[in-house]
């Protein structure tokens, strides 16, 4: 048996997950775990040039490692939209060429850019100039229907050359025509036998894989193929998932955290936000939803958090609700 990989920057990754890993939920994903690595959404090089920099790129210190998601397909603008987000003090630099949907692909980047791997490797080459922090390529196994192991092999190995050492892969193909971007995370087959031939092939550069992982066994498992395993929505809906990855996969000594201590932190986040950025804390409370999945009284609970009526209310007054609700489920349980 193969032993697992030595512990490395890519180790574990949440995913950049539209609409879901803005940095409320990424300060959330740090409470449950100090080692993982988080991704924002995808950010498109048109938002940054011609739009609100800091509202796209503005980020909490305490979500170090931390690294920016990058959508387009000009060299000149990736380059200078990877240089913002290094004076801004991400971590590393991600060029999205995996997103299928037709909004992305009428913007000519995402999955699409796979077909032009020259292409890709002059971003890459143009980004690398502009930046000492690590470009990466979070990209599919393949095109529609056609399952071709030479096709991603000749991606992979075409970018290695342009200097790029880190591919995140989804092990599905991005079908381009047909199919939602909800379906091209469920239908096309998940094949992480291609995503281990690409380690085998090329043992020098860092593999992660991502798609269709949902338990902890699953992430062991797969740390003796590649160097990393990235989660996306089963980090989201179940975060409580993370909460031993520090101790479990990093060596980490520290115990892992209680839930309603993370609970409390979050409250202590939402009220800070409030207050002092006028934020209503629903913009945070949205992303915690999962936080008691799994437990007597979970369901009571996210209704509290989620009663608009409560919306005007202070975090901690909504957490005292939250925590009555359990209890008397908890209540209830013991007595039937």
């Amino acid at each position: 048996m193969q032993s697992i990989q030595p512990f490395g920057p890519w180790r574990l990754c949440t995913a950049p997950m539209m609409d879901w890993t803005d940095r409320h939920c990424r300060h959330f994903h740090r409470l449950l775990s100090r080692h993982t690595r988080l991704y924002t959404e995808m950010v498109t090089t048109g938002a940054l040039l011609h739009g609100d920099v800091p509202r796209h790129l503005d980020f909490g210190e305490t979500e170090h490692p931390v690294a920016l998601q990058l959508g387009g397909s000009e060299p000149a603008d990736l380059a200078a939209c990877a240089k913002l987000g290094e004076r801004w003090g991400y971590d590393e630099i991600n060029l999205n060429c995996g997103c299928p949907s037709e909004r992305v692909q009428r913007g000519a980047f995402g999955a699409c850019l796979m077909a032009e791997p020259a292409l890709v490797a002059d971003c890459v080459k143009a980004m690398r100039d502009a930046v000492c922090v690590p470009v990466t390529i979070k990209h599919r196994i393949g095109l529609d229907r056609t399952e071709c192991y030479e096709f991603v092999r000749d991606f992979v190995g075409t970018l290695a050359d342009a200097g790029c050492e880190v591919f995140i892969v989804h092990a599905r193909n991005a079908w381009l025509a047909g199919l939602s971007p909800k379906g091209n995370r469920e239908v096309p087959p998940l094949r992480y036998e291609v995503v281990h031939r690409l380690k085998r092939d090329f043992p020098a550069l860092t593999i992660v894989l991502n798609g269709g992982i949902t338990s902890n066994a699953q992430i062991a498992e797969q740390l003796l193929h590649v160097d990393g395993v990235m989660l996306g929505r089963e980090a989201y809906h179940h975060p409580w998932l993370m909460a031993d990855w520090d101790e479990r996969f990093f060596g980490d000594a520290v115990r892992p955290p209680e839930r309603g201590a993370v609970e409390a932190a979050m409250v202590v986040y939402m009220t800070h936000r409030q207050q002092d950025h006028a934020e209503p804390w629903s913009r945070s409370a949205r992303h915690m939803m999962g936080l008691w999945n799994g437990t007597p009284g979970a369901r009571r609970w996210r209704q509290v958090w989620s009663d608009h009526q409560l919306k005007d209310r202070a975090p901690l007054e909504v957490q005292q609700r939250a925590g009555a609700a359990l209890l008397q489920t908890l209540a209830e349980t013991s007595t039937t």
